[in-house]
């Protein structure tokens, strides 16, 4: 039981730190440290959805789940993209 519970708080310390890196993220962002059209923008918000993620893992929100699945694959699209648009040989 004891094991259960350290798990449980892991994960809820991931989503915690998910969404210091959403602050961070949106803060860099606000001083422009970032540009929203950045590879580094997006590759944060991704880390950060995905931990966000497994922290609903221990009290799940479906809500919740869902915005941080739509971050994860607008992210993933995004970065994706960019790197494209960085070696114009590489076709989609």
């Amino acid at each position: 039981m004891e094991k259960l519970y350290y798990s449980q708080s892991l994960f809820e310390l991931l989503g915690v730190f998910g969404f210091f890196l959403y602050v961070l993220n949106y803060t860099l962002l606000t001083f422009r440290v970032l540009s929203g059209d950045s590879l580094t923008y997006f590759a944060i918000n991704f880390c950060a959805a995905s931990l966000v993620l497994v922290g609903l893992t221990t009290s799940f929100n479906l809500a919740a789940a869902l915005v941080q699945i739509f971050w994860i694959c607008m992210s993933t699209l995004a970065i994706i993209l960019r790197l494209v648009r960085r070696n114009p040989s590489v076709k989609l």
